[in-house]
């Protein structure tokens, strides 16, 4: 099912998104599928759960092609539950940027060329990585999108 992107301004993008306990739930594959589906409606190449207003911690990404970033490389296809970010190094460099709760909007931002992120992996319902049901990922990345 296609849900509504919240766009900027609206007061539920700003609360906190909440840990996910039960990883397992049925009704949390509904939800993954469902900003899958939301996602690629919308041409977008990455979404939190937050920016469908839901308060939870849970973001998917990735694309092999995308009009968005014409001379990238694809991203592979990802979901995390529960996601982490550390910064491995002070440095940035500028990359464009957009956003689907920002419709019509890019920027140009700085990014940490050096990243450490992770969470709990699900299979997701357009993944071409077949890990099992649910496994704990991390990764470093010299830059990603």
């Amino acid at each position: 099912m296609i849900r509504e992107i919240l766009k900027m301004g609206d007061p539920r993008l700003l609360r906190v998104a909440i840990k996910i306990g039960d990883i397992h739930d049925p009704a949390l594959k509904a939800i993954i599928d469902d900003m899958y589906e939301t996602m690629h409606a919308a041409n977008g190449v990455g979404l939190a759960a937050p920016q469908i207003g839901l308060d939870l911690r849970l973001m998917i990404f990735g694309f092999n092609e995308t009009p968005c970033y014409p001379d990238e490389k694809p991203v592979p296809v990802t979901t995390l539950i529960n996601p982490w970010l550390e910064m491995l190094s002070e440095e940035t460099e500028e990359g464009w940027e957009g956003c689907l709760s920002v419709p019509g909007m890019r920027g140009s931002v700085p990014r940490a060329t050096h990243i450490r992120y992770g969470g709990h992996r699900k299979m997701a319902p357009y993944s071409h990585a077949r890990p099992k049901a649910s496994t704990r990922v991390s990764f470093s990345m010299s830059s990603i999108i």
